[in-house]
This record gives structure tokens, sequence and C-alpha cells, in this order.
């Protein structure tokens, strides 16, 4: 599974897209609020390490996401 970030501009909040090792799009959610929707893609329970990772990385940059 890959994460990105991305900058949102003038009154579009940041967001977070999740993407799958064939980089389709499984989940996008908006940097502020990112633990809302994780356990339908597998992450539930991880959701403070996620948050300390989305708090951390920068924008535009897409990694492989170890949790």
């Amino acid at each position: 599974m890959y994460i990105i970030k991305i900058r949102g501009k003038a009154k579009i909040p940041d967001y977070i897209q999740l993407r799958n090792d064939k980089f389709v799009l499984i989940a996008y959610f908006r940097a502020d609020r990112p633990l809302k929707k994780l356990e339908r893609v597998g992450l539930g329970g991880k959701e403070e390490k996620l948050k300390l990772l989305i708090d951390k990385m920068p924008f535009g940059k897409l990694e492989h996401l170890k949790l």
C-alpha cells in the first residue's frame, strides 16, 4: 500500500490518498481528519501510527506504507 499527502489550495483542505500495490486509489480523506474510514481499508487499530506518519511526511511524495 502507498500513501501520498496532497496540499490543498485556498479553501480546499489538504488530503491523503491511499493506493494499493497497483496504484489504484483505495481511500481518499482529509489530512486533518484521517481516522474516520480506516477500517474499510484494513488499517483499523493503527490510527495513532498513521497520524504520526501523516504529520511528518512531505507534500507530494509517494511513500510505501509500512505499519
